[in-house]
């Protein structure tokens, strides 16, 4: 287990202001060995949001693996608006403060369209979200022609998405896309007919777990 490089700067900043806190408290013995706890815990509970664990993948041309750790939230047919201009089947995985927040990619292809949008932080869960929230999209090409979105969502809480897709680029199946702080959701959107092996409710890992295949 080690600490993701997007987490650097912010552990400093939170260890900096813990320090300064619990040094103007020096002076007040009844209230020092509280603020030192809870500093303790709150410095934990920042580290181990930027985990990024050591893990296999499970890497096949065809699957189309969790871009997230997570619970599978939405699985539905819909119209994909900005890029596909069609149908498609949604999965939405959405990540809570203490899944890991680090994304992948679920398809290796060529990247054909990236683009940040500027937006609300309403709560990830919400369906308005996907298209209202801040949000990054991209959309991979499979060598056999097929197309699927995938679409990060900042949340209530989440305020930074970080995003490594650039348009034109190589997208590798299992290699990191980005990474969203402080909790958030990943939609995915496959070709309609493409078979789907989870379901809603179900608790899925990045890069292991199979959302579903191509056909």
């Amino acid at each position: 287990m080690t600490i993701h490089k997007e987490g650097f700067k912010i552990i400093g900043v939170t260890f900096v202001a813990l320090i300064l806190v619990n040094f103007f408290l020096r002076n007040c013995p009844s209230a020092l060995p509280w603020s030192v706890g809870i500093s303790t815990l709150l410095l934990l509970a920042v580290v181990n949001f930027f985990r990024s664990p050591v893990r296999e993948g499970f890497l096949h041309g065809n699957a189309i693996i969790a871009p997230a750790d997570g619970k599978v939230v939405v699985i539905e047919e819909v119209e994909e608006n900005e890029f596909l201009k069609g149908k498609a089947v949604q999965v939405s995985i959405f990540m809570s403060i203490f899944d890991v927040h680090i994304n992948w990619y679920p398809l290796s292809g060529a990247i054909r369209y990236f683009k940040h949008h500027s937006g609300r932080f309403m709560a990830a869960h919400l369906p308005k979200a996907s298209t209202e929230n801040e949000r990054t999209t991209v959309a991979i090409e499979h060598e056999n022609g097929s197309v699927i979105v995938v679409r990060q969502i900042a949340g209530a809480v989440a305020r930074r998405i970080v995003c490594y897709a650039k348009d034109a680029d190589k997208a590798v199946q299992g290699e990191q896309m980005g990474f969203i702080k402080f909790g958030s959701r990943v939609d995915i959107y496959l070709p309609v007919g493409s078979r789907i092996d989870v379901k809603r409710g179900q608790i899925v890992r990045g890069r292991q777990t199979i959302i579903g295949w191509l056909e």
